[in-house]
């Protein structure tokens, strides 16, 4: 086994929900009732699908979340273990059920998706927890656990000089309160629109980087925008695939897109491994079990290193 390189070590603080999906052709209208061709249960939410993408691009990773103690957490719990995650503070809340989802994905791949939090409401940050962000190479966020919490978490990662990484997702106005703290924010289209207060995406996502570190803005079927002190410094291409089921594209994106920089890898590599890795994902369904493995993102996209930057420490 090869051991563990110092700082490359990433900490997920996020949720963690069983998914239940199906499939269909269209959404329902109120009042009405529409049939549905396929139902399946699948470990979600978007920390532990980061999570997993982190650990299938080849990141030791440690998942700092909050379960119920139900069959559901089991099974969550189940699924971070199989993928190597360390679960050493992933704690079972005994007053709270774990979280769930409801996830509609439509025939053209599209989908809608009610999230019920469950023990991911928890905002508790313990000092066990606070051990855990020492020494490691980034802690990644999005927000679906709440805001207090990530910005004590963040804090802490601050206070050392490890990166912060949001994906601001479910959007929501306090999300401002996180910026100051955060030095890589990848958001889609509206993500950013909204919480930069602009009608036009670029803009958006140039404002928004004059704030934070980086932003990675992605864009669906189009290119991806990566903005820097409010000027563009990357596009990267996208891939046109099929698309299979978009649930968990900008999850898979994140986790390869994070794992790159704390690998020491240039954005264009970071970019191009995010890409298609999200390209693969789109084509198959499900939530965390959609997420290739870096073999398979290596084989599908061959492209070569690039030279290493120094992306996560200057230009605040």
């Amino acid at each position: 086994m090869t051991a563990e390189k110092p700082g490359t070590r990433v900490v997920v603080v996020g949720s963690a929900n069983l998914d239940i999906v199906v499939r269909q052709q269209r959404l329902a209208r109120p009042g009405e009732t529409v049939r549905g061709h396929q139902i399946s249960m699948e470990s979600g939410g978007k920390g532990l699908n980061q999570a997993v993408a982190l650990a299938r691009a080849g990141a030791p990773v440690t998942f700092l979340g909050r379960i119920g103690r139900d069959v559901f957490g089991y099974m969550l719990r189940r699924t971070l273990v199989a993928e190597g995650i360390d679960v050493t503070n992933l704690v079972a809340d005994r007053n709270r059920f774990t979280g769930s989802a409801i996830v509609s994905v439509l025939d053209d791949g599209e989908n809608s998706i009610v999230v019920v939090a469950g023990a991911n409401e928890s905002d508790e940050w313990t000092s066990r927890e606070n051990a855990a962000v020492q020494g490691v190479g980034a802690v990644v966020a999005q927000l679906e656990r709440p805001i207090p919490l990530i910005r004590t978490a963040f804090a802490a990662a601050r206070r050392i000089g490890v990166p912060t990484f949001l994906t601001p997702a479910p959007v929501s106005p306090d999300v401002r309160e996180l910026l100051d703290l955060t030095d890589v924010l990848l958001l889609n289209e509206g993500e950013a629109r909204e919480i930069a207060g602009e009608p036009e995406t670029t803009q958006a996502a140039r404002a928004l980087s004059r704030e934070v570190g980086l932003v990675v803005l992605t864009r669906g079927a189009q290119s991806t925008l990566i903005t820097r002190n409010g000027a563009v410094v990357h596009e990267e291409p996208a891939r046109t695939v099929p698309t299979l089921d978009t649930t968990s594209a900008g999850d898979c994106f994140a986790g390869y897109f994070i794992r790159g920089l704390v690998a020491g890898h240039d954005i264009s590599r970071s970019a191009r491994d995010a890409t298609t890795a999200a390209s693969l994902c789109v084509q198959r369904p499900g939530s965390s079990s959609s997420i290739p493995s870096l073999n398979e993102v290596r084989e599908a996209d061959s492209g070569g290193r690039g030279g290493a930057e120094q992306l996560l420490s200057s230009d605040r």
